[in-house]
């Protein structure tokens, strides 16, 4: 009865907006007082806070939000799409292909899929629509671009898993590159058929893109994300080294291109550490929130319960990816892992599945669930930064979901797409 109590409080708490890290918090805390009286509440509420932020491995993500806002105060994300756009003009929708490729390259260095949304929303759309792209198409392919940021190194929501269930983020960074360059060619393909179905929503575009050159740009960003990746990679550095050596090489690359000031950099940092106190909280309310699941025993529960059905583990598993995306529309993605990870991992490790594979085939399905309504978080970005309707941006992202849903299937029946390339680190 106190467990039911206590989840049915948590998503009340959850749906009438109150931020998920006091949703966690005020549920867990009154289950706990419910259990133990508040001894055993006081007790964990004195040492969780210290325990929960002091792990070596969480400073891996205030640097790379660092590295990511560096990145935007020096504009070479604005640089790398002109790039882009001049590179694949000529193809039948190369502005969008632009976006996409565009959108991989950022989420090479922010690690933040809102981020992405926000920077490709202020950059790319008006110039598609100035082309005489449609509205929709436009910002359809910007939202699902956005979405690569939660895939590919360094991606904020592969650290958070690591964090939540004890495996490698280094293995776990390496292991979305794969499946993040899958995504991005479901994409295009999308984008091609799109374009095959509709000509008029994407007519050919004159080389009007300005001739000033961007190599630098494109040097400079593929040298940071090749010396942070590569580090991790080859194992010369840690993902905290690494990220801490991101995070410098975009400091040097913000003040060496002379187009920031130190109010902007200030701003920049202000950024990432308001991001990163968000997370902390979240973590630190996902420690006592699972204290509670741990007395309550609530995952060998759902192990003996669950993992005793008469039935294949293929069948439980399409049971757990439809919950993700009934959960994906509700919620935000952050708070899905933070939820269901410790509640899903024992699970899914006693039906025998990889917890790395796991890890990587929930972000993609974390990634169906920032554009899919009614709240799909970076549909929100992208009609808040290009004043395109909502509705809109939605209608245009469903055939992005629909592809969405190859990829997911390719990653449960090919796991090695995952798993092949951490296995040669």
């Amino acid at each position: 009865m106190t467990t039911a109590i206590t989840i049915a409080l948590l998503i009340v708490l959850l749906v009438i907006g109150l931020p998920v890290a006091f949703s966690l918090l005020l549920s867990a805390a009154i289950g706990l007082l419910l259990i133990g009286g508040p001894n055993l509440v006081l007790g964990i509420l004195q040492t969780t806070p210290g325990t929960a932020v002091s792990s070596y491995e969480l400073i891996t993500i205030p640097m790379f939000i660092l590295m990511a806002e560096f990145m935007i105060v020096s504009r070479v994300a604005d640089e790398m799409f002109e790039l882009i756009g001049r590179w694949v003009r000529r193809l039948p929708g190369g502005l969008a292909i632009a976006t996409a490729i565009s959108g991989a390259a950022f989420g090479a260095v922010s690690g933040s899929s809102t981020a992405a949304a926000a920077t490709l929303s202020a950059s790319s759309v008006p110039t598609m629509i100035k082309h005489g792209y449609d509205a929709r198409f436009a910002s359809g392919v910007v939202a699902i671009s956005g979405t690569l940021a939660m895939l590919i190194p360094p991606s904020i929501a592969l650290i958070l898993y690591g964090l939540l269930s004890g495996e490698s983020i280094a293995v776990l960074l390496i292991a979305g590159i794969v499946p993040g360059l899958l995504v991005l060619t479901v994409i295009i393909l999308t984008v091609f058929t799109l374009i095959w179905l509709r000509p008029s929503w994407a007519p050919k575009v004159e080389d009007k893109f300005s001739k000033e050159s961007h190599s630098v740009a494109a040097l400079l960003f593929l040298l940071l994300f090749l010396i942070v990746t590569g580090a991790i990679y080859l194992g010369i550095a840690t993902p905290t080294e690494a990220s801490a050596i991101g995070a410098f090489g975009a400091l040097l690359i913000a003040v060496g291109r002379g187009n920031t000031n130190f109010g902007m950099l200030t701003q920049a940092v202000y950024r990432a550490l308001r991001t990163t106190a968000m997370i902390g909280a979240i973590i630190i309310g996902a420690q006592v929130f699972g204290y509670f699941l741990t007395i309550t025993q609530i995952p060998n529960l759902i192990i003996s319960q669950i993992g005793g059905l008469d039935f294949p583990s293929w069948v439980i598993l399409i049971g757990i990816i439809f919950i993700y995306l009934v959960l994906g529309m509700f919620l935000d993605q952050i708070a899905i892992l933070i939820l269901t990870v410790p509640i899903m991992l024992p699970l899914i490790v006693y039906l025998g599945y990889d917890p790395v594979w796991f890890g990587v085939l929930i972000v993609v399905l974390a990634e169906i669930g920032l554009v899919t309504p009614p709240v799909g978080i970076n549909a929100f970005v992208v009609s808040r930064y290009t004043n395109v309707p909502l509705e809109d941006v939605f209608i245009g992202v469903i055939p992005h979901i629909l592809a969405h849903f190859l990829v997911v299937l390719l990653l449960v029946f090919f796991p090695a797409l995952v798993l092949w390339l951490p296995n040669t680190m």
